[in-house]
Protein backbone atom coordinates (compact mmCIF):
# COMPACT_ATOMS: atom_id res chain seq x y z
CA UNK A 1 0.00 0.00 0.00
CA UNK A 2 2.90 2.35 0.73
CA UNK A 3 4.43 1.78 -2.72
CA UNK A 4 1.06 2.13 -4.44
CA UNK A 5 0.48 5.39 -2.55
CA UNK A 6 3.87 6.76 -3.60
CA UNK A 7 3.05 5.93 -7.23
CA UNK A 8 -0.34 7.68 -6.96
CA UNK A 9 1.37 10.75 -5.49
CA UNK A 10 3.14 11.36 -8.81
CA UNK A 11 -0.13 12.13 -10.66
CA UNK A 12 -1.91 14.28 -8.08
CA UNK A 13 -2.74 17.94 -8.66
CA UNK A 14 -4.44 20.74 -6.78
CA UNK A 15 -8.18 20.06 -6.46
CA UNK A 16 -7.90 16.26 -6.53
CA UNK A 17 -10.00 14.31 -4.05
CA UNK A 18 -9.34 10.66 -3.24
CA UNK A 19 -12.15 8.84 -1.43
CA UNK A 20 -10.58 5.93 0.47
CA UNK A 21 -13.07 3.19 1.33
CA UNK A 22 -12.80 -0.23 2.96
CA UNK A 23 -13.25 -1.99 6.27
CA UNK A 24 -11.35 -1.13 9.45
CA UNK A 25 -7.73 -2.19 9.03
CA UNK A 26 -7.94 -2.62 5.26
CA UNK A 27 -5.11 -0.16 4.59
CA UNK A 28 -6.70 3.24 3.99
CA UNK A 29 -4.33 5.06 6.35
CA UNK A 30 -1.33 3.12 5.03
CA UNK A 31 -2.24 4.14 1.48
CA UNK A 32 -2.61 7.77 2.59
CA UNK A 33 0.75 7.53 4.37
CA UNK A 34 2.36 6.32 1.12
CA UNK A 35 0.87 9.25 -0.81
CA UNK A 36 1.92 11.81 1.81
CA UNK A 37 5.45 10.46 2.11
CA UNK A 38 5.67 10.26 -1.68
CA UNK A 39 4.98 14.00 -1.80
CA UNK A 40 6.60 15.27 1.41
CA UNK A 41 9.46 12.85 2.04
CA UNK A 42 10.03 10.42 4.87
CA UNK A 43 7.97 12.21 7.52
CA UNK A 44 5.82 10.84 10.32
CA UNK A 45 2.21 10.50 9.20
CA UNK A 46 -0.15 9.83 12.11
CA UNK A 47 -3.70 8.64 11.62
CA UNK A 48 -6.15 11.56 11.85
CA UNK A 49 -8.71 9.38 13.67
CA UNK A 50 -8.91 11.75 16.64
CA UNK A 51 -7.91 15.04 15.03
CA UNK A 52 -10.15 14.32 12.00
CA UNK A 53 -7.85 16.39 9.73
CA UNK A 54 -4.07 16.53 9.32
CA UNK A 55 -2.61 19.12 6.94
CA UNK A 56 0.67 18.85 5.01
CA UNK A 57 2.54 21.30 2.80
CA UNK A 58 3.48 19.39 -0.33
CA UNK A 59 5.75 21.16 -2.83
CA UNK A 60 2.94 22.12 -5.26
CA UNK A 61 -0.17 22.21 -3.05
CA UNK A 62 -1.57 21.80 0.43
CA UNK A 63 -2.66 18.27 1.25
CA UNK A 64 -5.45 17.31 3.66
CA UNK A 65 -5.66 13.83 5.18
CA UNK A 66 -9.11 13.37 6.69
CA UNK A 67 -10.60 10.53 8.70
CA UNK A 68 -14.33 11.13 8.91
CA UNK A 69 -15.16 8.00 10.91
CA UNK A 70 -16.18 10.09 13.94
CA UNK A 71 -18.14 12.69 11.94
CA UNK A 72 -21.64 12.93 13.40
CA UNK A 73 -23.47 14.36 10.39
CA UNK A 74 -22.55 15.20 6.78
CA UNK A 75 -22.89 18.97 7.25
CA UNK A 76 -20.03 18.87 9.79
CA UNK A 77 -17.64 19.06 6.82
CA UNK A 78 -18.49 22.76 6.53
CA UNK A 79 -17.19 23.44 10.06
CA UNK A 80 -13.97 21.60 9.19
CA UNK A 81 -13.45 23.68 6.05
CA UNK A 82 -13.38 20.48 4.00
CA UNK A 83 -15.81 21.71 1.36
CA UNK A 84 -13.44 24.56 0.42
CA UNK A 85 -10.37 22.32 0.74
CA UNK A 86 -11.75 19.94 -1.89
CA UNK A 87 -11.47 22.79 -4.40
CA UNK A 88 -8.14 24.27 -3.29
CA UNK A 89 -6.04 21.35 -1.99
CA UNK A 90 -5.51 17.65 -2.51
CA UNK A 91 -7.79 15.76 -0.12
CA UNK A 92 -7.38 12.17 1.00
CA UNK A 93 -10.65 11.25 2.67
CA UNK A 94 -11.11 8.10 4.73
CA UNK A 95 -14.73 7.11 5.40
CA UNK A 96 -16.12 9.44 2.68
CA UNK A 97 -19.58 7.90 3.11
CA UNK A 98 -19.87 10.07 6.25
CA UNK A 99 -20.04 13.11 3.92
CA UNK A 100 -23.34 12.02 2.44
CA UNK A 101 -23.94 13.86 -0.83
CA UNK A 102 -21.16 16.40 -0.21
CA UNK A 103 -18.42 14.31 -1.83
CA UNK A 104 -17.58 15.91 -5.17
CA UNK A 105 -18.35 13.90 -8.27
CA UNK A 106 -14.81 14.19 -9.64
CA UNK A 107 -13.36 12.22 -6.72
CA UNK A 108 -11.33 9.10 -7.38
CA UNK A 109 -12.71 6.30 -5.22
CA UNK A 110 -10.18 3.76 -4.02
CA UNK A 111 -11.85 0.76 -2.41
CA UNK A 112 -9.58 -1.56 -0.44
CA UNK A 113 -10.80 -5.03 0.51
CA UNK A 114 -9.12 -7.97 2.22
CA UNK A 115 -8.21 -10.72 -0.23
CA UNK A 116 -6.62 -13.70 1.52
CA UNK A 117 -3.33 -12.46 2.98
CA UNK A 118 -3.32 -9.40 0.70
CA UNK A 119 -5.59 -6.66 -0.52
CA UNK A 120 -7.77 -6.13 -3.56
CA UNK A 121 -7.85 -2.47 -4.67
CA UNK A 122 -10.56 -1.15 -6.99
CA UNK A 123 -10.31 2.33 -8.52
CA UNK A 124 -13.30 4.17 -9.94
CA UNK A 125 -13.54 7.68 -11.28
CA UNK A 126 -14.02 9.82 -14.34
CA UNK A 127 -12.30 9.38 -17.70
CA UNK A 128 -9.75 12.01 -16.73
CA UNK A 129 -8.63 9.78 -13.84
CA UNK A 130 -8.33 6.81 -16.18
CA UNK A 131 -5.98 8.77 -18.45
CA UNK A 132 -3.85 10.03 -15.57
CA UNK A 133 -3.62 6.64 -13.86
CA UNK A 134 -2.49 4.88 -17.03
CA UNK A 135 1.05 6.04 -16.16
CA UNK A 136 1.05 4.72 -12.58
Amino acid sequence: MLEFGAALASVLAKGDVLALTGDLGAGKTTLARGIIQGLCGDIEVPSPTYTIVQNYDAPKFELWHCDLYRLEKPDDIFELGLFEAMEECVCLIEWPDRMGEHLIRTALTIDIQFQGDGRDVTLSGSDSWIERLAHV
